[in-house]
């Protein structure tokens, strides 16, 4: 388990602001709000730690119960309990869960000696090649195996989180059955979005390229565009993007890795980096290297972000939203990058398989998540590196046919998310019915109890997804 930060919040009455209790998991599956009901066990302390929650790790303020002993990560599955319809928590899973999101247990871990080693890196770079690059990366990584939270390949303790909780709540009210509104248009299983960050003149170059080959395999991708100091970006370059059915965003400014140094810097960057938004026509942006400050996100001018990883211990800034789930950061909607970047994969991991995208796939295919790829045009244009791309799309396209996945754009998955975060389940007839916009292309799901777990049942029959695809798919093939 990793080391407690304590970091110091003010306490939490038991009683206060209940809602707020239900908010992330009612969120998570867009429930009818009376059929959750939580509640404090007691006052929670001041100090965030590392508890367990079952089979979860979590991170936060907890109640403690007379005579509880001060362990090291304490189990506090044993301090739930029901009060007629309630279920009595030692814990807010809100704050919980947004701890996780937001990677608050991380607090503290980045100290002024990463900090120095960074600018360090960042001042030798320009005089470095790839292969001395990644081998300062393996060296930095060399202790990833060790790291026991985030759980490494794929996290999903929000996920596993929200079902505990409600399959607590569904036994607290002897209920066996609960409806909810699916996570995905059309009764889509999970959802796949490929993502390409262009960050030399020759990722640029082979653009037109990569094109082709993901029209081959039926998939169209969001383009992250550096706009300073890296590459020339024209106006035909982008439109030749767009008229292939893809996405272009914002990556960064000038990809040099100090976006999140320094308060008035960053103020300074995004000023410029929202202007090059709106001259893009860009509706989302990731950071270089994706590294991040979520409290930060407030000044950035994009209906999203795709900077978060779902686990990052590979990553020069480690942590990890332990989710494979879109949520909300403010008026930001996060869409988290929940599998290994290529680069990682080929130069620190140093595999040419798509073995370990397959078992993240499976994974987040469980948890009806978001699979999310970034892959660089810079790094497949090697023969070896090229092969293993076009493996993992005849990877997706054979999951495509298995499970009903939808593969979208990021901007079509922002806009369904958003979309279904206003949706509401209503009582119609001895039934439900979901309303507000875009309420025709949800469906109505049903989490059930059986042999003592929680299941998702959908419609055995709803409207073929592929025909309501988004619109990119139904002009271009």
């Amino acid at each position: 388990m990793e080391e407690v930060y304590n970091v110091h919040i003010e306490p939490k009455h038991a009683g206060e602001n209940e809602n707020s209790l239900m908010q992330a998991v009612n969120d998570h599956y867009r429930l009818p709000p009376e059929l959750l009901n939580f509640r404090l066990s007691g006052d929670l302390c001041s100090h965030a730690e590392f508890f367990r929650f079952g089979r979860s790790v979590c991170y936060g303020r907890f109640a403690k119960t007379p005579g509880q002993q001060d362990t090291h990560s304490p189990d506090l599955t044993s301090s739930t309990t029901f009060d007629g319809n309630s279920l009595i928590l030692p814990f807010n899973p809100t704050e919980i869960i947004d701890n996780l999101r937001l990677e608050r247990y991380a607090s503290g871990r980045f100290g002024q000696f990463d900090r120095t080693l960074k600018s360090l890196y960042y001042w030798l770079r320009p005089f470095t090649n790839r292969t001395l690059r990644s081998y300062i990366q393996r060296f930095r990584a060399n202790q990833w195996q060790s790291k026991r939270f985030p759980n490494w390949p794929v996290d999903t303790t929000v996920e596993d989180l929200c079902e505990s909780l409600l399959l607590l709540s569904m036994k607290a009210k002897s209920i066996e059955r609960i409806p909810f509104i699916w996570f995905w248009p059309h009764g889509a299983q999970s959802c796949v979005c490929m993502t390409h960050d262009v960050e030399a003149p020759a990722g640029r170059d082979f653009c037109k390229q990569l094109l082709d080959i993901n029209d081959g395999y039926g998939i169209k991708a969001s383009f992250q565009i550096v706009p300073e100091e890296r590459y020339e970006v024209t106006e035909e370059f982008l439109d030749e993007l767009r008229n292939g059915g893809c996405e272009v965003c914002v990556q960064d400014l000038n990809h040099d890795g100090r976006l999140f140094d320094e308060r008035n810097e960053f103020r300074r960057r995004v000023f410029l980096i929202n202007q090059y938004g709106r001259d893009y026509r860009a509706q989302g942006f990731r950071s270089a290297v994706l590294y991040r400050k979520a409290d930060w996100y407030q000044d950035l001018a994009f209906s999203y972000d795709m900077s978060m990883p779902n686990v990052a211990h590979l990553d020069p800034q480690s942590g990890g939203c332990c989710t494979v789930m879109p949520y909300f950061i403010g008026d930001v909607l996060e869409l988290p990058v929940t599998t290994v970047q290529d680069y990682t994969l080929f130069h620190i991991l140093k595999e040419h398989s798509v073995g370990l995208w397959e078992t993240q796939c499976e994974t987040i295919i469980a948890k009806n998540g978001l699979l999310s790829f970034i892959v660089h045009p810079d790094y497949i244009t090697e023969p070896e590196a090229l092969v293993a791309y076009t493996d993992l799309l005849a990877l997706l396209a054979g999951l495509r046919e298995r499970h009903n996945l939808w593969h979208a754009l990021p901007r079509e998955i922002n806009h369904w998310w958003r979309a279904r975060s206003r949706m509401s389940l209503v009582r119609h007839g001895e039934g439900w019915k979901i309303i507000g916009d875009g309420a025709e292309h949800a469906v109505l799901a049903f989490a059930e109890i059986r042999d003592g777990r929680l299941v998702y049942q959908l419609p055995d029959a709803f409207p073929d997804a592929i025909s309501h695809l988004p619109e990119h798919r139904r002009r271009h093939g």
